[in-house]
């Protein structure tokens, strides 16, 4: 079987936040992952990719069941996966998974359609697994090329503007609960990119104060001054909650920074008055029990997908012009891709022709030698271009077979013919080209 490209993973489209949260990986816990993979059957190179709404293993795989095999394997020992909850996740390969890679970098399967903020989750997965070392020429192809494309998609279409994110999204649910925004007191909880995203909508939609608190108080008071905002301190949230109208959370906490009980005193305190609260963090921040807290309108991730789930009529035509952009590119890399996979064959078909040579020149040279040194080196040259011609014409006919099936039978044929070896050595060529 020769190495292909495959995703195995699970998003917004195949599971609940409740599910999708289990799965999530922070920084650390996704670098153990890519070390992990990449020791294991059926898996050349990993990269793993995590956000609020999807985990992906991207892989390069010599045998893509047995790299599946090795995924659930490494869900059920490190996250407890369960046997019947395997169904939220999907296995893509070959064209497939090319088209999917594509289509999510440039945010055509994001929950808000060409929202931006996967750009910067993309890099970012791609990049630590540069530095774990978990990549080589087959997966870094394929991200350089999939960030082409994006910028491809953005330059061409009008998919990412207006710039329409969740945390836009998250200002449309407030205004259902309180109508306008002006003058309404904000907490938002959490430093980060989303949080920053949340924070700048609501004030653009006519906010009153807006408080930043973090854990780490640097970073919460930096984006604070960012925004023009307040920064106030984590340890006295309860009391900040009870002013607060409204509720962004977006943090990377593993537990739950918001009981039901805790929500239960702030709503007395406000006397049950309207108090919108949103969760857009994965794992997520506030206990689901507190949507039953009256006086309180609890959002999590799935409701802002609902929220977003329609999309206007120009957005979805710039999202048509994107898909044939990417289906164009995707033809296009393919082509290539297969043709890095059939390389250790190609090395392998020319050293093969080498060798015939050399033991042809010898059978020669003892028959009808001894030759001068200027005749023996007219041979030598001589078989070189005739190695050189044929290889070259394999190669172009690799390229030309339109089917990865064809290019793969046409390997295996070339393979047979010259007796190039064994699998198993093909495969530990197809590991070293990878690391090159």
């Amino acid at each position: 079987m020769e190495p292909t490209l495959a995703v195995i993973g699970l998003n917004f489209r195949t599971s609940p936040v409740a599910i999708r949260e289990r799965f999530w990986m922070n920084p650390a816990r996704r670098f153990e992952a890519l070390h992990h993979m990449v020791r294991s059957e059926g898996v050349e190179e990993a990269i793993v990719l995590a956000t609020c709404n999807r985990t992906e293993f991207i892989l390069w795989a010599s045998d893509v069941p047995t790299a599946a095999n090795s995924v659930l394997r490494f869900l059920t020992q490190e996250y407890q996966l369960k046997l019947c909850e395997w169904s939220h996740f999907y296995r893509l390969m070959d064209d497939v998974a090319l088209t999917h890679i594509f289509r999510v970098t440039s945010g055509l399967d994001s929950m808000v359609l060409g929202g931006p903020e996967i750009i910067d989750y993309v890099k970012e997965a791609w990049t630590q697994a540069q530095e774990a070392g978990t990549t080589g020429r087959f997966l870094d192809a394929v991200m350089e090329k999939a960030l082409s494309v994006c910028q491809e998609v953005r330059t061409q279409t009008t998919i990412g503007s207006p710039a329409v994110s969740v945390a836009y999204a998250s200002v449309e649910l407030s205004k259902k609960v309180l109508g306008e925004l002006a003058g309404r007191e904000v907490l938002v909880i959490g430093a980060g990119k989303m949080s920053e995203l949340a924070a700048s909508h609501l004030m653009k939609a006519g906010a009153g104060q807006v408080k930043v608190m973090n854990r780490t108080v640097g970073r919460g008071e930096e984006l604070a001054h960012k925004l023009g905002a307040t920064a106030v301190s984590f340890a006295d949230r309860m009391q900040h909650l009870k002013t607060a109208d409204i509720l962004v959370s977006s943090t990377t906490c593993p537990h739950c920074l918001l009981t039901r009980k805790e929500a239960e005193s702030v709503a007395r305190e406000r006397q049950h008055k309207p108090m919108v609260m949103i969760d857009i963090a994965v794992p997520r921040d506030i206990e689901p029990a507190v949507r039953e807290v009256e006086g309180v309108y609890l959002f999590d991730m799935d409701d802002v997908e609902q929220a977003v789930k329609r999309n206007p009529a120009d957005r979805q035509a710039a999202a048509e012009a994107a898909e044939k952009i990417v289906q164009h590119e995707v033809q296009g890399f393919r082509g290539k891709l297969v043709a890095e996979r059939a390389l250790p064959t190609a090395v392998a078909f020319r050293q093969r022709l080498d060798e015939l040579c050399r033991q042809e020149l010898e059978v020669l040279r003892e028959e009808f030698g001894p030759f001068t040194e200027d005749q023996d080196r007219a041979l030598t040259t001589l078989t070189a271009h005739i190695t050189q011609r044929i290889t070259s014409a394999l190669a172009r006919e690799l390229k030309q077979l339109p089917e990865s099936n064809d290019q793969d039978a046409f390997t295996a044929a070339v393979a047979r013919l010259l007796q190039l070896g064994q699998p198993s050595r093909a495969n530990v060529g197809t590991r070293e080209l990878s690391r090159s």
